[in-house]
């Protein structure tokens, strides 16, 4: 368990913050390029606790500027979007994807006003049809985006899906690092299904190794097989918020999260599914968007969004499947499933988040099922002492190629070294495939 003090200081995001602080350094994927057209809608947004507006101006160019007018606090998500920028409809002061401002149509001609005026704004990026910015102190000495072999391949061998899930980031993060649940929670109590054929699912109680790097944490969980043999599945935790996860034999894709705050007490969910070197499977994509007989996926099916007015951050991205309603509880499905919940991501978000936002990790008893959990706390709480106390600043901040790593499942020979035979397929090459039989 986490000291009350130690909970806080990594669950707490907003501005000044120790983690606030430290996830400013990287660039932070905030929304699917698709969701901002040129001249049209602008998109509320809100990041590490900060209420923010994107737009895609005339040429294309996005911007990520301040929820409020800097006038007299009109809302700019509301604002009109036309030639080259951003007009508030109070007073007609019009901005830049830069935060300059270019008019102000009810003072006099001849202010200077429109010269010295800006509105808060951050630098964007768009690759691949996912947008970043950056939040760190020096915006003009903003490192490269990260080398996330996800965002780099072609977009027909990638399926990309957003949704906002109630509960703080490491709730939702620390849930995709512990492999032991998966077999537990997705699988069926009857013998049906592709879950119950998943090799994890041969032996429910794996041991844990971890092997710290200088991009985060591999988690390595080892189960006995039928043959004498270990079968080992590597989950990988990158700082400061991302997740991979290994493939399954029946349906080799690697996958994985950012678990972005938007707050203390929401998270952006970007999760991406991809093939390393071939187009991914139009079934499985067409699963994805439509869930399969009336359950939902890994990803959330366009269905599973309730409507939101777009004064509300990520408006487009809010679950049906929440704490409200029970993530929809079906006690008719008692008799199949371990959990009596329409399908993998909502029976995960309901074990994550169904208790409270923010739960309090002084009252835990862990097991050594958790060994990830704790190593990957323990080095977020490492890096970031070093940067506040001595600014320190971890080596994939400004190494854009730290980020080039694979979850694997590989089998060895029983008791292996699995770093040994895993380490070059842990490593991502663009264009080349798995390496191995998964």
């Amino acid at each position: 368990m986490l000291t009350r003090e130690d909970n806080e200081r990594l669950v707490r995001v907003g501005p000044g913050t120790e983690m606030g602080r430290l996830m400013r350094l990287y660039w932070i994927p905030f929304l699917l390029a698709k969701n901002v057209e040129a001249d049209g809608q602008p998109y509320r947004v809100r990041l590490l606790g900060e209420d923010l507006v994107a737009f895609r101006d005339s040429s294309g160019q996005v911007g990520l500027v301040d929820h409020a007018c800097p006038h007299r606090g009109a809302p700019m998500v509301l604002a009109r979007n036309e030639e080259g920028g951003l007009r508030c409809i109070y007073h007609g002061w019009k901005f830049t994807v830069e935060g300059r401002c270019l008019e102000m149509p009810a003072e006099p001609a001849t202010t200077r006003m429109p010269s010295t005026m800006r509105i808060g704004s951050y630098p964007v990026r768009e690759r691949n049809g996912v947008l970043w910015t950056y939040m760190g102190p020096d915006p003009e000495q903003a490192p490269q985006l990260p080398s996330l072999e996800w965002n780099m391949v072609p977009a027909e061998q990638v399926a990309v899906s957003m949704r906002v899930q109630e509960c703080n980031w490491l709730q939702a993060l620390e849930g995709e690092i512990d492999s032991a649940h998966a077999a537990i929670l997705h699988g069926r109590v009857d013998d049906s299904g592709v879950i119950n054929q998943w090799k994890q699912g041969q032996d429910l109680a794996p041991t844990f190794e971890c092997s710290v790097h200088e991009s985060g944490v591999s988690i390595a969980s080892r189960r006995k097989t039928a043959t004498e043999e270990n079968y080992i599945r590597v989950n990988q935790f990158l700082m400061p918020f991302w997740t991979l996860v290994p493939p399954q034999s029946q349906y080799p894709e690697l996958s994985g999260h950012a678990w972005v705050p938007i707050d203390d007490e929401h998270t952006l969910c970007l999760m991406f599914s991809y093939h390393p070197s071939e187009p991914f499977y139009e079934k499985t994509r067409k699963v994805f968007k439509e869930g399969h007989a009336g359950r939902e996926t890994g990803h959330a099916s366009e269905a599973s969004f309730q409507e939101c007015p777009i004064t509300r951050p990520y408006h487009t991205y809010w679950s049906g499947f929440n704490r409200e309603n029970a993530y929809r509880f079906d006690v008719k499905l008692i008799g199949k499933y371990n959990a009596a919940l329409p399908g993998l991501w909502v029976q995960d978000a309901a074990c994550q988040s169904g208790v409270t936002a923010i739960y309090d990790r002084t009252r835990e008893h862990l097991g050594t099922t958790d060994t990830g959990i704790v190593r990957a706390r323990r080095l977020l709480l490492d890096t970031v002492r070093k940067y506040v106390a001595e600014d320190v600043r971890p080596a994939s901040v400004s190494n854009a190629d730290k980020f080039l790593w694979r979850a694997i499942s590989i089998t060895i020979p029983a008791g292996g070294d699995w770093k040994a035979a895993g380490g070059e397929f842990m490593k991502a090459k663009l264009g080349q495939g798995f390496g191995y039989q998964p």
